[in-house]
């Protein structure tokens, strides 16, 4: 048997950090997926238990500072995609107003620590909100293109075929087809 099962990413990584958090009765407040302000100093093997058991969900604890910056950068870009892309005017006035630095120290610290710019990082993972609109929706790509504020469709087309391989017309067709198939095995 065979269930199809749809998540929500945030929601479950703070189901599991606030789990793990009140296994090992520890005060805390969880601020986001990416962060989490602990109530008092830990010791050295609550730490420890407590990464371990994150580690075996996928989660690790960042300790360097740039690290977690990269992170919140990341997650601030992530909370974006989720909520309509389109009511972002500019990137870089989002993320320095989210995460109060400015964008050049931020983009510097990006590229650094990454090996890859923001921009790419955006484009990468407008691309993978564009495949899930495409899969989870009947939004037209005109629609998603729109709402993941693109400048057209041909925009949204090229970034995808120069990410991925395939035209987004020709991915619809081949998860069409793999819903298809799944479904004359069930």
């Amino acid at each position: 048997m065979k269930i199809n099962v749809k998540f929500d990413f945030k929601v479950c990584c703070i189901a599991v950090l606030k789990e793990q958090l009140h296994k090992l009765a520890i005060p805390h407040v969880v601020h986001g997926p990416g962060e989490v302000e602990i109530k008092r100093p830990l010791l050295p093997e609550e730490i420890e238990e407590l990464a371990k058991n994150l580690n075996s969900y996928g989660i690790e604890i960042l300790e360097e500072q740039k690290s977690v910056l990269v992170q919140r950068i990341k997650n601030a870009i992530e909370e974006m995609l989720q909520e309509d892309v389109s009511q972002v005017s500019k990137i870089s006035s989002y993320l320095s107003d989210k995460l109060n630095y400015s964008y050049t120290y931020l983009s510097n610290l990006f590229s650094e620590t990454t090996f890859t710019s923001i921009e790419n990082f955006i484009i990468l993972r407008k691309v993978d909100r564009a495949k899930e609109l495409m899969t989870k929706t009947n939004l037209s790509l005109t629609e998603i293109a729109f709402r993941l504020n693109y400048s057209s469709v041909a925009h949204l087309s090229g970034q995808f075929k120069k990410t991925t391989g395939l035209t987004p017309t020709t991915f619809q067709k081949i998860v069409e087809k793999r819903k298809e198939n799944n479904q004359n095995l069930a």
